[in-house]
This record gives structure tokens, sequence and C-alpha cells, in this order.
């Protein structure tokens, strides 16, 4: 093949290709219509569904995955129809599969990731607690500091941080302390075997109910629970306002000093513990029965 035949074959390639461009020219400005429809309602639906998602749900990650995976889903399908127009069909046949494959690959390689993540998605959708909530899961109690898509971030009432994840979150139990608003406090007591029971009863009520933070509109109630050691032990309940973890501190406090107050002001004792010694061998000898045996013995001696 001599120069003149390669340009005629350069040349005569190039005229079919400038030929078919001239005759795809109407369809390639369609696909770039198309393209360019699918970005304003890509746009336009990612903005609806934001606001519609907002009422929903404030979780500002997951609002932000959501609106954007359909705003590129929206044009990435403006894109196939643009490569349908443009007659490469076996094109996009193509690349369907390969991203069916690829995602296949990714869901078995990170589905532990996945999980999370759904469970992170369904957790903001559902909204169990919220930032700032006192919570108590697996085994760890605090206040949340945020909600991630893979993990959720507590901070304990040490100032520790724990990071737990979304699945272990999701799966198990979760205890809201926020969620009433209100949270009960049972006292353990107990007053001496001398005392009148049914004054120390109406003693104790009177001390409760004059703490601030105590909700007049709940039962407040007082059972004796054992014969102790040294005391007849009891418990008192009470529920009091909860927002965060020092008003049920402060309550709790507050009642210990008031119950001390009237018990010392009623003349009711709680007692110490009280311990019986046996100096004996067989046991039941007190000490000056035992003391005189041993010097008379180590006088002989």
């Amino acid at each position: 093949m001599d120069i003149r035949d390669a340009s005629d074959l350069i040349f005569t390639k190039l005229e079919d290709w400038a030929t078919t461009i001239i005759a795809m020219l109407p369809n390639f400005v369609l696909a770039v219509i198309v393209v360019f429809i699918g970005a304003i309602i890509a746009k336009g639906a990612r903005n609806l569904i934001y606001k519609a998602l907002r009422k929903v749900t404030r979780h500002e990650s997951l609002l932000s995955l959501i609106t954007t995976t359909i705003h590129v889903a929206i044009i990435l399908v403006a894109c196939f129809i643009a490569l349908g127009v443009l007659d490469l069909t076996r094109t996009v046949t193509t690349l369907l599969a390969g991203a069916g494959i690829i995602g296949l690959a990714l869901g078995f390689a990170f589905q532990d990731i996945m999980a999370n993540f759904m469970s992170g998605v369904i957790m903001a959708i559902r909204r169990p607690f919220e930032e700032g909530d006192l919570i108590e899961t697996q085994g760890s109690k605090g206040i949340v500091q945020r909600l991630n898509l893979r993990s959720t971030i507590i901070r304990s009432l040490q100032g520790q941080i724990h990071i737990v994840p979304n699945k272990e979150v999701f799966e198990n139990t979760i205890i809201n302390y926020n969620t009433h608003g209100k949270r009960r406090i049972d006292l353990e007591c107990g007053v001496s075997y001398g005392d009148d029971l049914q004054k120390v009863k109406e003693v104790t009520l009177k001390a409760v109910k004059s703490v601030n933070n105590v909700l007049s509109d709940e039962d407040i109630s007082l059972y004796f629970t054992e014969f102790g050691d040294s005391s007849i032990n009891y418990v008192v309940r009470f529920w009091v306002k909860f927002k965060k973890q020092p008003d049920f501190l402060q309550a709790r406090s507050e009642a210990i000093m008031a119950i001390k107050q009237q018990y010392d002001e009623n003349d009711i004792m709680i007692p110490f513990p009280i311990r019986t010694l046996d100096f004996g061998i067989k046991g039941g000898e007190k000490l000056h029965e035992v003391w005189p045996k041993e010097n008379h013995n180590n006088s002989e001696n």
C-alpha cells in the first residue's frame, strides 16, 4: 500500500465519521436536552424530598444521603436514556451489568457496614432517642452526642466517649430516661426496732413531699421491706421532673436531707449496724467472763 492509498483510506474513514456525526447530530442534541432536563428534575426532586423528609426526621446526615442518592439516581437515569437516544443500547446494558456485579460484591464485602448503615437509617426515622437524651444500651449509659449513619456516640456520666455500632443499639434494648420527662426514685432506708412504724411512715412521706422537684400529681408510696440485722428496712418511692441526670441526683440528695432532718426532729433513729462478739471457744461467752480465766491460767504458769 503506497502513501496515496493510505491517505485515501484515512479520508474515507474521516468522511464516514463526519457523515455519521451529521446524521447523529439531532439525536446528540436531543440527548443533551434529556440530560439537561434530567438535571433540572433531579434538583427539584431533591428540594421537594428534603422538605418532605424534614417533617419526619431532622437528622442532617440522613437527609443529605437520601436527597443526594435520589439526585444522582435521576441524573443516571437521564444519562441512560440519552445513551439510548444515541443508539448505544449495548453500552447501557454493559454498564448496568457491571454495576450489578460490583454492587453484589460490595454487598458481601461490607455487609456489617451495611447493617450498621441500615440500622442508623431506621433509627433516624423512628427516633427512639434524640441528641441530649440520657440512654442506656449494651452496657453503655450516658448522654447521646450524635447519631451517625454507622454508629451512636454516647458520652458517659463520667465523661468518656462510647462509640456503639448502630446494629448493636438497634437490635438490643434501649432505655431512654427522657421519654416521659419524669423519673422515679426508689430510696431505701431503715429505722430502729423501737420506733413506731406508723409514725415513721407519716414523717417520711411528709419529708419527701417537701422536696421541690417532687411531682405532686404522682403517688408517693412507702413500703416496709424486711426485718434487717439492726433495723426495719423500707423503700420510699416518688417521682421527680427529669431533663438531665443532675435533676435526679439533686432530688435524691434533698430527699435524704429532708428525711434526716425530720427524723432528728421527731426522735426517730436510723440505727448503726450492731455486731455481737463471742470471746469463748463455744460461743456466747462475754469478755469479762473469759478474761479472768486467762489471767488465772497465766498466773499459774
